[in-house]
C-alpha cells in the first residue's frame, strides 16, 4: 500500500523528469555518433586545411586541431 501512495503521489515529479532523462540520453546518443562519423572528420579536415590555407590559423593551431581530429578518426570503430 505505502508503495502505491508512493507512486501516485511521486508521478507529478517521475513522469516529467524520466521525459527529461530519455531526451538527454537520445541527445547524447546523437552527439556520440556525429563525433565519430568518418565523414564528418574528415569534412572537418578539409575545412581546416582550407582555413591554414587562407591564413585564417596559424601551423601551430592547425597541427594541434589536425592531431585531435586524426585521434577521433583511430577510435572510430
Amino acid at each position: 500500500m505505502i508503495g502505491l501512495l508512493r507512486t501516485v503521489l511521486l508521478l507529478p515529479i517521475k513522469g516529467p523528469l524520466d521525459g527529461v532523462v530519455w531526451v538527454a540520453g537520445k541527445i547524447d546518443e546523437t552527439a556520440q555518433r556525429e563525433w565519430r562519423d568518418p565523414g564528418a572528420i574528415r569534412l572537418a579536415l578539409r575545412d581546416l586545411e582550407d582555413r591554414l590555407l587562407a591564413g585564417a590559423i596559424s601551423e601551430a593551431d592547425y597541427d594541434s586541431a589536425e592531431a585531435d581530429l586524426l585521434a577521433r578518426l583511430q577510435d572510430t570503430p
